[in-house]
């Protein structure tokens, strides 16, 4: 039989020789490895500092391109929408910094911007559809007909572009008879918010798409109401515009849901870098594109059929616009 001692001895023996084990190890081992650590950690500082300085430059170089376009853009612009009238739509989730720069460029391209259209969120809130439904089937012209599939927010939409835009020369800055009634309807019914006067209708229409994508179970639809409203717009109008910063343009945003419906994008225009002064100006020689009858989806995101259109805007003023 194995006595106590036994064990013990067997013990201390296994405890001993983990004990020379460990030492040896860490003899042998410890400075390769710290030196192999330490050689790392020096690399991933270099590399570190490396990505920082060029991280810098590249902010200065964007910083000094914005700087000069700003200070550039009335001379850019100058006199491309001279004699239009331009109505500016906010789909919800959409910046008042954004709206009020695109605005700022429109003025500055010799445009009258006719009002402001400001939709909110209960407008895309998708429990509020029978509302949206109603209102629009109620405020509905005697000369304006539903599809059997459209949405709540189509024929809202083709309800509320109609009194903001026309395509009629002659009825540019006028009211049509239904448009007090419209806006004022939906105004009340917490559906949008006004400023100045939209009713006196505008040829072309900017909408400002929102900063970040939809969330939710609801983003599609929500979406969709966006989409549905520049399509409205350009049916209505002579020319619109969704523009919108840099997010739009990616997964899940506004801007890349248009493009990827051909047929609206055959007719509206985008513009996904809008929060850049660069991008500012392209929706002014969008909109003129829009004047002659074309279209195109331009910025920095997919999608992008270039940065800006090709030809160069003519003045309306020239061009009887």
């Amino acid at each position: 039989m194995i006595d106590f001692r036994y064990h013990l001895v067997s013990i201390v023996a296994i405890f001993l020789a983990l004990s020379v084990g460990i030492v040896l190890g860490t003899t042998l081992l410890k400075e390769p490895a710290i030196d192999t650590a330490e050689s790392l950690a020096n690399q991933l500082r270099v590399g570190n500092s490396e990505l920082r300085a060029e991280l810098k430059t590249v902010q200065g170089r964007a910083a000094a391109s914005d700087a000069f376009i700003t200070a550039d853009t009335p001379r850019l612009v100058r006199d491309a929408l001279a004699g239009e009238r331009v109505v500016i739509l906010e789909a919800p989730g959409g910046t008042s910094a954004l709206r009020e720069a695109v605005q700022q460029v429109i003025t500055q391209a010799g445009a009258t911007v006719s009002g402001r259209v400001t939709l909110t969120d209960k407008y895309a809130d998708v429990t509020q559809a029978p509302l949206l439904d109603r209102l629009a089937t109620d405020t509905k012209p005697v000369d304006l007909s539903f599809g059997a599939e459209d949405t709540a927010y189509d024929k809202a939409a083709a309800v509320l572009s109609g009194t903001v835009v026309t395509g009629d020369p002659a009825q540019v800055g006028k009211a049509s008879p239904a448009s007090a009634a419209v806006l004022g309807a939906f105004q009340r019914a917490g559906l949008l918010t006004v400023a100045e006067q939209p009713a006196k209708r505008a040829d072309l229409a900017v909408l400002i798409a929102p900063a970040e994508p939809y969330a939710g179970e609801g983003a599609a639809r929500q979406t969709a109401a966006v989409v549905a409203m520049a399509s409205r717009l350009a049916e209505a109008g002579r020319g619109v515009v969704l523009a919108g910063p840099l997010t739009s343009g990616g997964a899940g945003g506004v801007v890349t849901a248009l493009r990827d419906e051909a047929a609206v994008a055959e007719k509206v225009s985008t513009v996904d870098n809008a929060d850049m002064p660069a991008g500012r100006v392209v929706v002014v020689y969008a909109l003129r594109e829009q004047l002659s009858g074309g279209a195109g989806q331009y910025g920095m995101g997919p999608g992008v059929s270039a940065v800006e259109p090709s030809a160069p805007p003519t003045s309306s003023a020239t061009s009887g616009g």
